[in-house]
């Protein structure tokens, strides 16, 4: 079975944590993405910021589009080495409920793999949509 790093993305987008709200959505419309790593100088992954966070955290509780990304990203982060198998990296992303799990190596981001890297992979498009499915799941209402 395949590892993660044989479909992983590389040209990844970053952002830091002093960057602003305008300029991490200025990127993720550039980039055609909805989450974008945030990362150290050295590239040490910090957090991650999804436009889920831009419109909760940030202008949904009205702040300027000048705060900055540190103060609406998502600190808890969940991640995996280029050495996981498709499968380990489907399941946890299923279990999760995440779409996008970064890899790192040496505590520095070197790639992130989507469900739809996943997808691509005849033997793992099972599990992609597997994950897909669990991830999509509503928890019921109580």
């Amino acid at each position: 079975m395949k590892n993660v790093k044989d479909v992983m993305s590389t040209d990844i987008v970053v952002c830091r944590k002093e960057d602003t709200l305008h300029e991490a959505a200025s990127k993720m419309k550039e980039r055609n993405v909805g989450v974008i790593p945030v990362c150290s100088e050295n590239k040490e992954l910090m957090g991650v910021i999804t436009d889920r966070d831009l419109v909760l955290r940030g202008y949904a509780e009205k702040k300027p589009d000048t705060t900055t990304v540190q103060e609406v990203m998502s600190n808890q982060l969940y991640h995996t080495s280029q050495d996981t198998s498709v499968q380990e990296a489907a399941d946890l992303m299923a279990q999760k409920q995440i779409r996008r799990l970064p890899i790192v190596e040496e505590g520095k981001l070197i790639g992130v793999v989507s469900l739809g890297d996943l997808s691509l992979e005849d033997k793992s498009n099972e599990a992609a949509g597997s994950a897909l499915e669990e991830i999509s799941e509503r928890p019921e209402l109580h």
